[in-house]
C-alpha cells in the first residue's frame, strides 16, 4: 500500500437498503483512495498505518446529491409560490442568461461550489447552463474544492428565452463537441467529469435528442435529465410528442433512457405503471428531490413503489426549486413526504425509514458513480467525521438515534473532516481555491 490510514470513531454505513451497520469505536482502513474495511479490532496487516482516533465522533460515507442546479443557487427560495414552468420563465431562465458573462458566473459559481464544500456532500450531478466557457469554469471550481461530480452543459433548442435558447440544434451540439473535447483533454480533471444533459424533452427538439445520442455513443457518457415533475409539464410532452407513449417513451425513443446509456432522471413524481416497468427494465436512476417537489408544487413521487419494482434510486437537493444543498436534509424530508403518500394517497406503500433514506442519499445515489457511498471493502473512500456532541444534550443515545438527530438537525452538527477518495479535503491549502470550512459556531447548513 502506497499510501494509507486508519481513523477510529463510531461507524454508520449501508450495506443495502434499509441494512444499515453501526459499530462504535470501530476501525475504517483507507489504502490508495479506496477502503480496506470496517473492523471492530484492526486487523494485523493495517497495524502500521497512521491511526486518527475520533472518539466519540460519527463517521459515515460523504452524501450524494443526485440532482443540483449550480446556476440557480443564486435566487434559492425565490418564486416558491409558482409552479415549475411559471417559475422557470420568470426566474431559472433569466437568471441563467446571466451566465454568459464569466465574471458573474465566477462569482455565483464559487458561491456554489463554497457552499457544497462545507456542507456534508461529496458528490453530486450538477447541471450548468447553456454556456461553454462557464461550464468549463464550474467544473474548473469544482475540481479545485476537491469535491467529485458529473457536471453538464445544458442542452436546450426550443422553448426557452432568446438569451438562453441555443440557435438550432446543430449550434447546440457544435458547442457540445467545444466543450467535451475541452473537457476531456489534457487531462484536466480528476474528480470532475462530464454528462450529457438535455434539460427536458420540452426543450429539446427531435433532432437535437438525435444528435446528442450520437454523441453519447462516441463519447460514452452518461445522461441527466428531468422526468414527469410536474403534470402541466407531462401534459405540455404529450403535445409535442404525439407519437409517444409516454414521457419516459419519448426519451427512450431516442436511446437516452439507460440501458447502454446510463440515466439519472430527476423527480418521477407522476409516473404510469408502464413507464416504471421501463425504467426498471432499463435501469435509470430516480433523483428524488422531496424539497423541491413541495416547494414548486409539483406532487409526491412514488418512491416506496420505486424500490418496490427494483429501481435504483437516490436524493437530490434541485437548488433552487429546493432551498437547502445538505443531503441530509433531503433525507428527512423524504422520509415526511413518504409520509404523506402513504397517507392520502396509497396505503400500501409503506413510508420510507430513516435507514432507508440514509441508504438513498449515501449507497442508493451512490451507485450512480460506481463503488461509491458506503465502507464496504473495495469502495471509494469518501467520508465525514461529524461532531454530533450539541445533539447530545440530553444524555447519552444509542447509534440509530444520533444517527436520527444528525438526519432531522443538519443544523447542529460540525463536520470536522471531509474525505473524497481517501484525501481529507479540508487539510489543504484554502486560501488559493477560495474555499473555507465551517466553523464550529456556523455548523452545517
Amino acid at each position: 500500500m502506497s499510501e494509507g490510514f486508519v481513523l477510529k470513531g463510531d461507524l454508520c454505513f449501508s450495506r443495502a437498503s434499509g441494512d444499515l451497520e453501526v459499530m462504535e469505536n470501530a476501525y475504517l482502513v483507507c489504502a490508495d483512495g479506496v477502503c480496506k474495511g470496517a473492523y471492530q479490532e484492526l486487523p494485523e496487516e493495517f497495524s502500521s498505518l497512521p491511526l486518527t482516533d475520533h472518539q466519540n465522533r460519527l463517521i459515515v460515507p460523504g452524501l450524494v446529491d443526485l440532482h443540483v442546479h449550480a446556476p440557480q443557487y443564486t435566487f434559492w427560495g425565490l418564486g416558491m409560490d409558482l409552479e415549475l414552468i411559471q417559475w422557470l420563465n420568470r426566474h431559472t431562465f433569466p437568471e441563467e442568461s446571466k451566465y454568459e458573462d464569466l465574471s458573474y458566473a465566477e462569482k455565483a459559481y464559487r458561491a456554489f461550489a463554497d457552499e457544497v464544500y462545507r456542507g456534508p456532500n461529496t458528490r453530486a450531478v450538477v447541471f450548468a447552463t447553456r454556456h461553454t466557457p462557464a461550464t468549463l469554469l464550474l467544473m474548473d471550481i469544482l475540481e479545485g474544492s476537491g469535491l467529485a461530480a458529473y457536471v453538464g452543459k445544458v442542452n436546450m433548442d426550443r422553448n426557452g428565452i432568446p438569451p438562453l435558447q441555443e440557435e438550432s440544434a446543430e449550434a447546440s451540439l457544435a458547442d457540445t463537441e467545444i466543450w467535451l473535447q475541452a473537457a476531456l483533454g489534457e487531462k484536466r480533471y480528476a474528480n470532475v467529469k462530464p454528462i450529457l444533459t438535455p434539460r427536458f424533452i420540452p426543450s429539446c427538439t427531435d433532432g437535437l435528442m438525435s444528435g446528442l445520442k450520437a454523441v453519447q455513443r462516441s463519447y460514452g457518457l452518461p445522461v441527466q435529465s428531468h422526468l414527469s415533475e410536474n403534470q402541466g409539464e407531462v401534459a405540455w410532452v404529450r403535445e409535442l410528442c404525439p407519437g409517444a407513449g409516454s414521457y419516459a417513451q419519448a426519451y427512450d425513443a431516442f436511446g437516452m433512457f439507460g440501458g447502454d446509456t446510463p440515466t439519472v432522471m430527476a423527480h418521477c413524481v407522476w409516473m404510469s405503471d408502464e413507464e416504471i416497468e421501463l425504467m426498471r427494465k432499463r435501469q435509470v436512476f430516480v433523483a428524488h428531490c422531496p424539497q423541491s417537489n413541495m416547494n414548486l408544487s409539483s406532487g409526491i413521487a412514488p418512491v416506496r413503489r420505486f424500490l418496490d419494482a427494483g429501481i435504483p434510486v437516490g436524493l437530490g437537493s434541485d437548488v433552487a426549486g429546493g432551498s437547502h444543498t445538505s443531503i441530509f436534509r433531503a433525507m428527512s424530508d423524504a422520509i415526511q413526504v413518504s409520509k404523506l403518500y402513504w397517507r392520502l394517497v396509497d396505503e400500501s406503500c409503506r413510508a420510507l425509514t430513516l435507514e432507508e433514506a440514509f441508504y438513498l442519499g449515501t449507497l442508493g445515489g451512490g451507485a450512480f458513480f460506481g463503488n461509491i457511498g458506503s465502507f464496504l471493502p473495495g469502495y471509494e473512500f469518501d467520508a465525514l467525521v461529524i461532531d454530533d456532541s450539541r445533539n447530545l444534550d440530553t444524555g447519552p443515545l444509542d447509534m440509530q438515534s444520533r444517527l436520527a438527530r444528525v438526519v432531522y438537525q443538519p443544523d447542529r452538527n460540525v463536520i470536522e473532516e471531509k474525505y473524497v477518495r481517501g484525501k481529507n479535503i479540508f487539510d489543504r491549502p484554502l486560501g488559493n481555491a477560495g474555499f473555507k470550512k465551517a466553523s464550529k459556531e456556523e455548523g452545517v447548513v
